[in-house]
């Protein structure tokens, strides 16, 4: 067996020596080098070019996101961050994300070391999930809020709240997100999204796509009337679920049990679309590892909403769009930089008329 090659880099013993136990015990992965910042992990690249790189938020002698940005410009490679869930952690995760990051996996609040070890499982699969991602050479620029673009003559009068955008995603998600929200016109229709990330980083997410958008995005609270040119993100301890309330569509968070190991879930959210705002809706569904999302999306589908998928060269991980292509749930697939522009040229060329099965 072909073992993946994995790279610690942290600057607590404790950590180091906690990570290399977690990911030597498993059958499929070894670690190959520690080290205690950046300047070390350098070297130890090119000795022992691992498939993984593990890699702390907040790192002495270079910063993490200084290291993190040279690395996928000059050597690009899978990348999981290793974060405290503290505010500032979150918003250094979150920039992580967008310099070329596959994925982030937390660190517990109480005693580290049983509690890193109870990450075993998570770990372990965010390390496989990261080794089959597809990483691109990543040139930063200055992330700003966008002009008006291509898709701000899509402006329809029949797009209402009564239309609504239902967005699912996983690894390699937050960018997706983003770059799909940020070409959308600020009367787009309503949004509802639901991103495999967990409860403490989706308020800076939404803090941070709110920056960036023409239209109003923040963490669900539940309860809100679903409004025109504005998104709502699920937050990290919730599902997110699409209700009605006489003509108004809204938001409610529930605490069930996690479905298809996610809470939220993206099944959770796109069977309420299906059974509250069927014809009205369209689905998208994102790169993401793993099933979640694609039965919802059928349902979605089975009511009368039109579906998008992310295509496999675009996606990062290349697992939620796929099921729900193997099943037939998605209408169209298209890579994601066209997926913003079908989904609204489908709103403005059918407007208010029932949409196609």
């Amino acid at each position: 067996m072909i073992k993946i090659k994995v790279l610690i880099v942290d600057d607590s013993a404790l950590i180091r020596g906690v990570m290399k136990e977690i990911i030597n015990s498993q059958p499929d992965m070894e670690v190959v080098g520690v080290a205690p910042d950046p300047l070390a992990a350098r070297d130890l690249i090119k000795q022992t070019h691992p498939d993984v790189l593990t890699l702390d938020v907040e790192m002495p002698k270079m910063d993490g996101l200084e290291f993190l940005e040279k690395l996928m410009r000059l050597r690009p490679m899978p990348v999981l961050m290793v974060s405290s869930l503290t505010e500032r952690g979150s918003e250094i995760t979150m920039r992580a994300l967008e310099l070329g990051a596959v994925d982030f996996v937390t660190k517990p609040r109480i005693s580290i070391q049983s509690g890193m070890l109870e990450y075993t499982d998570l770990i372990a699969e965010k390390i496989r999930i990261a080794s089959r991602a597809r990483i691109r050479q990543h040139t930063p620029g200055v992330a700003s809020k966008p002009a008006a673009g291509p898709l701000a003559s899509l402006r329809n009068p029949l797009v209402s709240s009564e239309k609504l955008i239902i967005i699912g995603a996983s690894t390699g998600g937050t960018e997706a997100i983003k770059d799909f929200l940020v070409q959308l016109p600020s009367d787009s229709p309503g949004i509802l999204i639901t991103q495999h990330m967990p409860e403490g980083f989706t308020r800076s997410f939404a803090n941070r796509l709110d920056k960036l958008c023409r239209i109003s995005v923040k963490e669900a609270e539940g309860g809100e009337r679903v409004l025109p040119g504005h998104a709502y993100l699920a937050p990290g301890h919730s599902h997110l679920l699409l209700v009605r309330s006489g003509a108004n569509y809204m938001t409610r968070l529930d605490q069930g049990p996690p479905v298809n190991r996610h809470r939220p879930s993206v099944d959770v959210l796109f069977n309420s679309a299906a059974v509250n705002a069927g014809k009205n809706a369209v689905g998208v569904i994102l790169t993401g590892m793993g099933r979640d999302g694609a039965a919802g999306m059928l349902e979605m589908r089975k009511a009368g909403a039109y579906n998008l998928a992310q295509d496999e060269a675009s996606c990062v991980v290349f697992g939620m769009p796929k099921e729900a292509i193997a099943i037939g749930a998605a209408h169209e697939v298209a890579p994601l930089h066209e997926l913003p522009g079908r989904v609204m040229a489908f709103f403005a060329a059918h407007g208010n008329r029932a949409m196609r099965v």
